[in-house]
């Protein structure tokens, strides 16, 4: 069905067709928005831009290889004009921020009632910020006060690919297989990996291993 003049274009980035499916149901309800384009990770949704014109993107944080941080990244570099609103089951605590930084106009956890998704997506297509009252309030604490020092074993002290990596050892990759999907050398994984050991003053590997599939089953 074509979308009428008058329905904004939402691309939708998630690996998980079912949560496709009942996001594009919920949207395509609306009489003001449509679902047109649809990709399960970040090289499909770029093919998929490249071929249509879209008003908003909707984008996991959890994608197969590049993860949606890096994601929109590459559309604020390419498609500057395209706002973004992350909407994932991951903490907002933790990713909201990393998400504004990267590009995004909005994050909203995938569990907030309907009603909030759909005004998240209308205050993102009107190039307003929409984040929960409680990030609001932590990012103007943070304004105010000034960039408090993270203390150890909070993961506010890793950079946006060392979370990346974290997250990819706790879901059980090991180190080649995070090389391969990063598109980085064993080496430079290995070196991301003792530096978030030595941020998280965590002794050893194999207490890496386990602090990272805690925290993954902990977020899902």
């Amino acid at each position: 069905m074509e979308p009428s003049a008058s329905r904004r274009r939402i691309l939708l980035v998630d690996d998980h067709p079912l949560l496709r499916k009942g996001l594009s149901e919920l949207i395509n309800q609306e009489p003001d928005l449509m679902v047109t384009g649809e990709a399960e990770d970040g090289q499909q949704a770029l093919q998929v831009l490249a071929e249509a014109r879209f008003d908003l993107a909707i984008v996991d944080i959890s994608l197969p290889g590049v993860d949606g941080i890096e994601v929109l990244k590459s559309f604020k570099e390419r498609y500057p004009d395209l706002p973004a609103l992350v909407v994932s089951m991951h903490d907002e605590s933790l990713f909201a921020e990393r998400a504004l930084r990267a590009g995004a106009r909005g994050f909203i956890m995938k569990q907030e009632a309907v009603e909030s998704i759909l005004t998240a997506i209308r205050r993102v297509l009107a190039w307003q910020i929409y984040v929960s009252e409680r990030i609001a309030t932590r990012m103007l604490k943070k304004l105010v006060d000034g960039d408090a020092r993270p203390s150890a074993r909070t993961l506010d002290v890793l950079t946006d690919r060392e979370l990346t990596i974290f997250r990819l050892i706790g879901q059980g990759y090991g180190t080649r297989q995070i090389a391969e999907q990063l598109h980085l050398s064993a080496k430079t994984v290995e070196s991301h990996r003792a530096h978030i050991k030595e941020k998280l003053d965590l002794g050893s590997g194999t207490e890496l291993v386990r602090y990272a599939c805690l925290w993954v089953g902990a977020a899902t």
